[in-house]
């Protein structure tokens, strides 16, 4: 039930990661930072605290969804 995301940003951006249950509720931000750097991130969900199911992360770049990807957690 744990995991790592990584993603990399060609620039500056401003990036929100966020973590939603099977219904849509929002359950977690993992990372939000305005005008972060270029670079690699690494960010560390841990499933071990919600019960056992799918959930979605979703990645917004300056307000627009640019990636959305399912999870399971057992």
């Amino acid at each position: 039930p744990v995991t790592t995301i990584e993603f990399s940003l060609s620039k500056s951006s401003d990036v929100e990661l966020k973590v939603f249950d099977i219904s849509g509720k929002e359950i977690e931000t993992l990372f939000g930072q305005s005008n972060a750097n270029a670079g690699t991130y690494k960010v560390r969900f841990d499933g071990l605290k919600y019960s056992s199911g799918i959930y979605f992360y979703t990645m917004l770049l300056n307000g627009n969804i640019v990636n959305s990807k399912k999870m399971i957690s057992c």
